[in-house]
């Protein structure tokens, strides 16, 4: 094997290492930004649909967090059906307008089994001119529906169910699909793998990088396709059937770190250690923009739930963030005393997260880029953070060797998550929101109750350190990535 190409590069300390905030972070976990539907979405999705002049902008109901109607008076739009949303809760619609099937959410964030279901859907009624009279018996079914599930309260324990020994060198990745059923690996033997989670056996091997495969990301919620991204400065997109490669992008002059899908599966993203970040035509596998004005290697990158809007993290201490349909410069986040390690949208888009190696999270407003609070208590570098999937809690994983959760209304630390006996470089929340995952230079992955801070489960096995860890979407699930060449799926 050739040493490895633009050894050279900058790489910071915490990067070279397998304890790094991983720039890969978005493809190992699911994020808001990435979270899928329940049921499949058709390709003529539109969140949410364009507002043109004269239409009708229905006013959000207390507990729909994003407007859910644009209708305007002349045109007829026929809803042809209902489809469930359970992480996070909500009904999507999918109707007809101008002969074109498309696809809207009421997003029911606030949904807990107390809420009044009948005073739900009449404000629903009120906001909404799909859902009519005719229609409220049935959400109101779904709406119970819904409650009964966030009702269930997981008391799942894993077992450690294979060990695979992926790679002949250290893994980078780890990444599931929306259902669970395969997930990939990526690795510095240049090669990602593709995995059949419920027998544990090899589907594709996917050849053709020179370098590194660091970043790695499936097109959820429709998982037909795979996205790697390589120190070899270029990124391929594959067909999961078949494992061919479709496309090689090129034009990034070093390293590709990070990468995302915008959630219609009609762009991929990614970024470099050359400062910049690039939008990709899946199709005819064009370059469609260059997102360039960072001063230093782009180190996270994520698009918002509806996708017009990409958010980018650079060790130039600054956020940034881009229109996905321009390509221009919304704002930048400038507070942050060192390098960023995260950054992210919560799900309705209303706020953004950052993590950083000055030991602080900071919270934005992300309609003006204002920052609204800075997250404090740890004493080293945050390493990784996130939403869950309503957005109400944030929590924040450490190089101290402890992570905090943070209430994301009142901004207080809810509790302190003590246990590790090395830097926790990953955390995620499960879909239902009432447990988090933590991995750590301890070589053990942690499962912990997000409200008590008390640790249910110590995931004990790897040889050597856990840089990589995801749960399904339905929770039940959970693939850890490790130093010593190995990932084992615990069920």
């Amino acid at each position: 094997m050739r040493a490895a190409e633009g050894a050279g590069c900058a790489l910071h300390p915490r990067m070279s290492g397998t304890s790094q905030p991983n720039p890969g972070r978005l493809s190992g976990r699911m994020t808001p930004q990435q979270l899928e539907l329940q049921a499949p979405i058709p390709r003529s999705l539109q969140w949410p649909p364009r507002m043109r002049p004269g239409a009708v902008h229905c006013l959000d109901v207390s507990m729909v967090t994003k407007s859910v109607g644009w209708w305007s008076p002349s045109e007829k739009m026929k809803l042809k059906s209902l489809l469930l949303r359970y992480y996070p809760p909500g009904i999507m619609l999918e109707y007809e307008k101008s002969g074109q099937l498309k696809t809207k959410s009421i997003d029911l964030l606030d949904l807990d089994p107390s809420t009044d279901v009948s005073a739900l859907v009449e404000e629903i009624q009120k906001a909404e001119p799909l859902i009519t009279a005719s229609r409220s018996d049935q959400v109101k079914l779904l709406i119970q529906r819904l409650q009964n599930k966030l009702g269930q309260h997981s008391n799942h324990k894993f077992y450690l169910f294979k060990v695979l020994r992926a790679h002949i060198l250290p893994l980078t990745n780890v990444a599931l699909n929306k259902s669970g059923s395969c997930f990939i690996t990526g690795s510095y033997d240049r090669t990602c793998k593709l995995w059949d989670t419920a027998s544990g056996e090899e589907l594709h091997t996917l050849e053709g990088h020179r370098n590194v495969v660091y970043a790695i990301a499936f097109n959820n919620p429709y998982g037909d396709k795979i996205a790697t991204g390589s120190f070899d400065k270029t990124c391929k997109l594959w067909s999961v059937e078949t494992g061919k490669c479709y496309h090689t992008f090129r034009g990034h002059t070093a390293e590709i770190v990070c990468l995302s899908f915008n959630p219609q599966s009609t762009l991929v993203a990614t970024g470099s250690m050359d400062t910049t970040a690039k939008l990709w035509d899946i199709q005819s596998g064009e370059e469609v923009f260059t997102l360039t004005g960072h001063s230093a290697e782009i180190i996270s990158l994520s698009f918002n739930t509806s996708g017009n809007r990409i958010i980018t993290g650079s060790f130039d201490h600054t956020v940034t963030v881009w229109e996905a349909d321009t390509g221009r410069k919304v704002y930048t986040l400038i507070g942050h005393c060192a390098e960023i390690s995260s950054a992210l949208f919560n799900w309705d888009c209303s706020l953004i997260l950052t993590g950083s190696m000055d030991k602080t999270c900071k919270l934005w407003d992300a309609v003006n880029g204002k920052c609204v609070a800075t997250l404090t208590g740890h004493d080293d570098e945050i390493l990784d953070s996130c939403f869950d999937y309503a957005g109400k809690l944030i929590a924040t994983a450490s190089a101290d060797g402890t992570a905090r959760i943070f209430s994301a209304a009142t901004r207080n630390c809810v509790t302190k998550l003590e246990g590790h006996e090395g830097e926790i470089s990953k955390i995620s929340f499960n879909p239902q929101g009432n447990r988090l995952l933590t991995g750590s230079s301890d070589k053990t992955a942690r499962i912990w109750d997000a409200q008590t801070g008390q640790c249910l489960q110590v995931l004990e096995g790897h040889m050597d350190e856990i840089f990589s860890c995801a749960f399904n979407y339905k929770g039940d699930i959970i693939i850890t990535g490790s130093k010593d060449n190995t990932c084992r799926i615990w069920r």
